[in-house]
């Protein structure tokens, strides 16, 4: 009998590495995002010259899709989610999408499966566009409710 109890333990030990073994590029990932939220948290983008101008509207006063996406990123850490959606309601969702996608990974990994993630031509074309249109009608005049 004691051997049937070792040999059940080294086999959940083993599963358990090898989940362990899973499991690492997710938490790396992870561990990157939250040390770039915690910096961009803890070093206010409000505050100039600690981060680069975007070139595009410094140059042409037009606001990019990404123009307000670190302070949305900073008032998003902080807790202020409607802050962080008025400075760029693209990343919030992009920051949503992130989480959803990172947990989706995390239990298929634990499960033995790879990550799949088949975006096909459609779906592309349609993020492209929603970001156009997003990088449009935050520069008219009526979508000054998107500017950052």
């Amino acid at each position: 009998m004691r051997g049937v109890n070792a040999d059940s333990q080294g086999m959940r030990s083993a599963r358990t590495g090898i989940v362990a073994g899973r499991l690492a590029v997710p938490a790396g990932v992870l561990a990157a995002v939250v040390g770039a939220f915690a910096y961009v948290g803890a070093v206010d983008p409000n505050e100039p010259g600690h981060y680069p101008v975007c070139p595009l509207l410094r140059y042409t006063g037009v606001y990019c899709p990404g123009c307000g996406g670190l302070r949305s990123a900073h008032a998003f850490v902080h807790g202020d989610f409607l802050a962080a959606l008025q400075d760029n309601a693209a990343a919030v969702l992009g920051y949503l999408g992130f989480a959803v996608v990172w947990t989706v990974w995390v239990v298929r990994a634990v499960r033995g499966r790879p990550l799949r993630i088949d975006l096909g031509t459609a779906h592309l074309w349609t993020l492209g566009v929603a970001l156009l249109v997003f990088t449009v009608v935050r520069n008219l005049p009526f979508g000054g409710g998107l500017h950052p």
